[in-house]
């Protein structure tokens, strides 16, 4: 059965849902996989610089695009590092932003919410 919608606060559990929901629109194998690289980028910031263990995510198709949202308690909106060469951190958003065609953020009553979305499945 496939259901267009994902809500999940495990990473592991939001990457296996992430993918029946692409797999159900019909995303391909390589769309897929940067999806799931993109979100676990996004849950990770949540984890370290979003003061949340268990951010909410949630996922859907509509209207041939996919959105991923990864709420966590941080009212600090992210933005894009420029790290040195040798640095070991600090490129995550620029990966999401190399394999979605689009991602932002928006301030919540409590906390942040860090998107994410993927035209139309090929």
């Amino acid at each position: 059965m496939c259901d267009p919608h994902l809500n999940s606060p495990s990473l592991t559990v939001s990457r296996e849902a992430l993918r029946h929901v692409m797999e159900c629109a019909g995303y391909s194998d390589s769309a897929i996989a940067d999806a799931e690289l993109a979100l676990v980028e996004l849950i990770v910031n949540a984890w370290r610089h979003g003061l949340t263990t268990s951010p909410a995510v949630f996922a859907a198709v509509a209207n041939g695009t996919l959105r991923v949202t990864v709420a966590d308690r941080s009212s600090t909106l992210p933005e894009p590092r420029k790290p040195t060469e040798l640095a070991e951190s600090g490129r995550g958003l620029q990966l999401v932003e190399g394999l979605t065609h689009r991602w932002g953020a928006e301030p919540q009553k409590l906390g942040k919410r860090v998107w994410f979305e993927l035209d139309g499945a090929a």
